[in-house]
């Protein structure tokens, strides 16, 4: 069936399928070990660190995984991320007393490896199967794989607490491993395999960005994916779970919607911000819709403080916050696309999700450490939430400084 397609078209299905599979299995994984890991009693501290390798590796994996693919090709890079993370999962699979805090984070730290190669590698081949002049169609493009692969992260959520529930935590890793490890074979066998590579050959020292705009726009990452995970990654469950009482269905179902909607809005992006008039966002669309997210955190923080109903609550303002994080999310996809290089492509776009996972490391820290901290419970998620307040009036402050035309590099 894909033979009579277009060769771009056809690389791009391909590319985005190795992107939905993998992100399937890394929502799942994700909810199994945070429920799975709190029913043992570990404390939210104790699951943040759980992921502490999964953001340090991917911090790194970023850093000098635009250069490998530059190298090597954007093919190789994202086929070696999906037998990492069958290898990830098949790490979890040793009976449960082999299953401390340090095994699991090692496991993690394949994982996160595995997860940033393969993003890394779906979003710089975008910028090569699109022509440098259809700029409204790379917005559509990296917008519908952002929002679709986020719609199969939240449908991952849901999956790894229906499994849990259903099969167990051993039954749930060894079914999404077989699964995947299909698709890695799939995908040595389909996708191209000069895809992305540089013609001229970078050097190590290239991998530290030489774009102010590309610069400016990885701080502002940081800050806006830090906000997000400060409060969503361990607190968030954690509170759900213990303070109101959900079971493993209810958490990963909920959370999973979320992510579900987070994805559909990201896929529609481009009519929100304006692609259906013609327009293709720049620095001065990101500042406006980095200034309209900082105040949610607040708001939902100062309910918690009144005490409001505190599960309407939260599922209004996730809903809010969602919606408007989803668009920021989305103009930042295409806008580093945009600024990066065609020729090792990679690089730009390696840097700039270094920035990403660092702000999500910080985030996963922060999220375990400030809400145990805090007391746990109501006051512990309010001051997650003031945490990523701060951070998005840091990410506004930094993207004033992003250029408003297309001249960027």
């Amino acid at each position: 069936m894909l033979s009579h397609l277009p060769p771009a078209i056809r690389q791009y299905l391909v590319v985005t399928g190795n992107y939905w599979a993998f992100t399937l299995t890394d929502g799942a994984l994700r909810m199994l070990v945070v429920l799975h890991f709190h029913s043992l009693g570990y404390s939210p501290l104790d699951i943040a660190l759980l992921f502490l390798f999964y953001e340090v590796f991917g911090v790194i994996t970023n850093l000098v995984g635009g250069w490998i693919g530059a190298h090597m090709g954007l093919n190789r890079t994202m086929n070696i991320g999906l037998a990492l993370q069958v290898a990830a999962l098949a790490m979890l699979l040793v009976p449960s007393s082999w299953l401390t805090v340090m095994w699991v984070m090692a496991a993690q730290a394949l994982s996160g490896i595995a997860k940033d190669l393969n993003k890394m590698s779906a979003k710089s081949s975008i910028k090569l199967l699109v022509p440098p002049e259809a700029e409204g169609k790379l917005y559509y493009w990296v917008a519908l794989l952002t929002g679709s692969k986020n719609t199969l992260k939240g449908i991952g959520f849901f999956l790894g607490g229906f499994l849990l529930s259903v099969l167990g935590f051993s039954g749930a890793v060894a079914s999404m491993a077989g699964a995947l490890a299909i698709v890695w074979i799939l995908s040595i066998l389909l996708l191209k395999r000069d895809l992305g590579k540089a013609k001229n050959k970078p050097k190590f020292r290239d991998i530290f960005s030489k774009s102010p705009a590309i610069n400016i726009l990885s701080a502002a990452r940081m800050f806006l994916f830090g906000a997000r995970d400060v409060w969503f990654v361990v607190a968030l469950p954690v509170f759900l779970s213990q303070t109101l009482n959900w079971n493993h269905s209810q958490t990963g179902g909920f959370l999973a919607l979320w992510v579900i909607g987070y994805g559909i809005v990201q896929a529609f992006a481009p009519r929100i911000t304006g692609k259906a008039s013609g327009k293709v966002p720049d620095g001065l669309s990101a500042t406006w819709w980095a200034l309209s997210l900082t105040v949610l955190p607040g708001l939902i923080a100062i309910g918690l403080m009144l005490e409001l109903n505190p599960a309407t609550l939260l599922i209004c303002g996730l809903a809010l916050f969602g919606a408007v994080f989803a668009v920021n999310s989305s103009l930042h996809s295409y806008l580093i696309v945009s600024y990066a290089g065609n020729d090792g492509v990679s690089l730009d776009v390696g840097f700039y999700y270094m920035s990403n996972a660092m702000g999500r490391l910080i985030g996963t820290v922060l999220s375990g450490w400030v809400f145990q901290l805090a007391g746990q419970g109501s006051s512990g998620l309010q001051a997650c939430l003031w945490i990523s307040t701060a951070f998005l009036i840091a990410a506004t402050l930094i993207s004033i400084k992003l250029p408003h035309s297309r001249n960027t590099r």
